[in-house]
């Protein structure tokens, strides 16, 4: 028996039933088609088919449909705003079997979880959100010209859609959490006055957010647009600045006196003496007093601690004026930088990616605050990974916990000796897999209290 396929993109499309009323006039319903070779006869083909599955499904439920289960496929429907449908085709993995002597597939439908592809769903379409508005804001800027819309979505999803891992999907992707750095509460005061001055100093500055290494310190944007921006900075914008380090091709030094060497300006200005170039400077949006608010977004490094501001797109934003800010910056946020690293990591045991024995998953939904010891890059370097089998046992216990308005817990024990828990508390969830054979209900139980005490007291502060 050989495996002979995994999860794949079939298409991803959008489209908005109003612009295409009449038979042929159905091509102009369609916003966005990948792939852009498909013909448009297997284009308006597919579209009909979501259409009508959605219209349908509403006769029987004010939800609308979210998912279609076929033998070889699986079809995510997501309506983000009204008239329009984002839609993704996955395939099911397969492997070749053969009985009694004749060859045949068997399709793996299990593989695919509909609750971790609707996340991947719904980030695509918050992601496009943060960095062009909502699909009505851009046809409102253009006077109803839903050309413009079309370019913006080809623009952006012919290059997001090449960044998806789908066979790499799971429960985290589910939670899509923020992790949290905790600190004692007078660095973290010192972190907050030095923002507010910030901001005072320069009130083009609107809102900010404070990260050291991957992880959140302090933000003033509103929790579901920090989340997409969280996301943007630690799997895009954080590795290409590391891949750029690690080749020779960092930017340009601060220029504050007395600064760190280590200070610099991810986005914006890649050299500060080259008052003519500004480099890139992407433009955001965020709904935090109205919606679909625009800022160029900043990103500012020095040595681990980065931050980020959203700065009003009616200031004159310049090389100059990047000057000011680096200057103020620098020295105080390497102070920072430096401050912390010291008192963290000195209380932060060495860690070793054979140990533990268990692996856990923490989320709180009220905050999205997450910890986790999956997939992290120490496990990654020894090769060490949780079995997919595992992993999809997990999110299944998290959908039988989502589907019940009380508290609980699930202890399972696999054939493979992993004993897999999941709790439920109010609004916080935590998952345990624990790899010892001979232990019993009892002991593990006892296992997780502990865990749960030793590790998540701190999310936010240290004693």
């Amino acid at each position: 028996m050989t495996s002979k396929g995994s999860i794949g993109l079939l298409n991803f499309f959008i489209f908005n039933s109003k612009y295409g009323p009449r038979e042929g006039e159905e091509e102009k319903k369609i916003m966005f088609y990948s792939p852009e070779e498909a013909d448009i006869d297997t284009k308006v083909k597919n579209i009909g088919l979501a259409e009508a599955i959605a219209q349908f499904s509403a006769t029987f439920s004010e939800i609308p449909c979210q998912s279609v289960h076929t033998q070889k496929t699986r079809q995510l429907l997501l309506q983000p705003e009204a008239g329009f449908w984002v839609v993704m085709t996955v395939s099911h993995p397969f492997q070749e079997k053969t009985k009694d002597g004749t060859p045949y597939l068997e399709y793996r439908e299990d593989d695919v979880q509909d609750s971790v592809f609707q996340a991947v769903l719904d980030l695509a379409y918050k992601m496009f959100k943060l960095f062009n508005g909502t699909f009505e804001h851009i046809l409102m800027r253009a006077d109803g010209d839903v050309e413009v819309l079309k370019q913006r979505l080809e623009g952006f999803y012919n290059k997001y859609l090449l960044t998806l891992r789908l066979s790499q999907c799971d429960l985290l992707d589910v939670f899509n959490g923020i992790h949290f750095l905790p600190l004692d509460k007078n660095t973290y005061l010192r972190i907050q006055c030095f923002i507010n001055r910030l901001e005072a100093t320069f009130p083009f500055v609107k809102y900010t957010a404070f990260l050291y290494n991957d992880k959140l310190v302090w933000s003033g944007l509103e929790q579901d647009d920090m989340r997409t921006l969280y996301q943007y900075l630690t799997t895009t914008l954080f590795p290409t600045y590391m891949a750029q380090e690690h080749q020779g091709g960092g930017q340009v030094k601060s220029q504050a006196v007395g600064a760190s060497q280590y200070c610099k300006f991810l986005t914006g200005p890649p050299d500060l003496t080259d008052e003519r170039s500004m480099g890139k400077l992407p433009r955001v949006f965020v709904s935090t007093e109205t919606d679909n608010e625009e800022f160029y977004l900043l990103v500012y490094r020095a040595m681990s601690a980065t931050i980020c501001l959203l700065v009003n797109v009616k200031c004159p934003l310049n090389v100059p004026m990047c000057r000011k800010l680096d200057a103020m910056m620098a020295p105080q946020m390497t102070k920072l930088a430096s401050d912390i690293k010291e008192q963290h990591y000195q209380r932060a045991p060495p860690q070793s990616a054979a140990d533990p024995v268990y692996k856990y998953i923490y989320f709180n939904h009220m905050n999205l605050a997450q910890q986790t010891t999956m997939h992290t890059d120490l496990q990654k370097q020894a090769g060490i990974t949780i079995p997919q089998e595992i992993m999809r046992l997990l999110n299944d216990i998290n959908a039988d916990l989502a589907q019940s308005n009380t508290d609980g817990e699930t202890i399972v024990k696999t054939t493979s000796d992993f004993w897999v828990v999941g709790k439920k508390s109010d609004t916080r969830e935590f998952y345990v897999v624990i790899n010892q054979k001979n232990a019993n209900l009892i002991e593990i139980n006892e296992e997780v209290k502990r865990l749960c005490t030793s590790h998540l007291n701190s999310i936010f502060f240290l004693d």
